[in-house]
């Protein structure tokens, strides 16, 4: 639960491992700068599960509102996911290495997810995908274990530094997504592990 010679140890949470980062960064989204280029910029589209594939397609005629016609086109001809070269199933994209098929751009501009405004607007009761929503965590599932790192992503600049100047760690800003995921005596766990790792520290100084 400590760095030595820049080398990073590891919590071990139930049957979760969490790397140094997670307790280390702070971060804090802030939209008017970085524009919600998350939902932009990448390789491929955002991981889902089945399940969350098939909720997705339940909830369509109401997210197909805050759609533009480019991404509506592509929903009728390749459908709201596809497979990608790492065999991970994700959504579609309204162009390679473009926005995702469920993003759409409010009056300023900002990119948003539509599954998400939906959802906060009380229309449906699916939430964005996990993998969405946890962001900048990503989740890597091993046969005995899962691990959660921390991503760092040059278009997410501007929250480290609100993170930073709020003095928000990274697992305080995720801590709806992280209760979402792995519940809420989990994430009670996870702050004591971070209260431990703070005393520790103080005491190496």
């Amino acid at each position: 639960m400590r760095r030595n010679n820049d080398c990073y140890f590891m919590v071990q949470i139930q049957d979760t491992i969490l790397s140094d980062e997670i307790f280390e960064e702070h971060f804090l989204c802030d939209l008017t700068l970085c524009k919600g280029m998350c939902c932009v910029d990448g390789d491929s589209g955002a991981p889902i599960t089945r399940e969350e594939y098939e909720e997705i397609e339940s909830i369509l005629p109401v997210i197909k509102e805050y759609l533009p016609p480019a991404a509506l086109k592509v929903i009728a001809t390749k459908g709201i996911g596809y497979v990608d070269y790492d065999g991970e199933l994700v959504t579609s994209l309204v162009e390679e290495g473009k926005e995702c098929v469920f993003a759409y751009r409010d009056r300023k501009g900002i990119c948003k997810c539509s599954i998400d405004t939906a959802y906060r607007e009380g229309r449906v009761t699916v939430q964005k995908p996990i993998s969405c929503h946890l962001y900048p965590i990503r989740i890597t599932k091993y046969r005995d274990f899962i691990a959660l790192n921390y991503h760092r992503w040059s278009v997410c600049r501007s929250a480290v530094a609100k993170g930073e100047e709020e003095g928000v760690p990274l697992y305080r800003f995720l801590k709806e997504p992280l209760i979402r995921r792995f519940g809420k005596e989990w994430y009670t766990e996870l702050l004591v592990a971070a209260e431990l790792k703070k005393a520790a520290e103080s005491m190496e100084e």
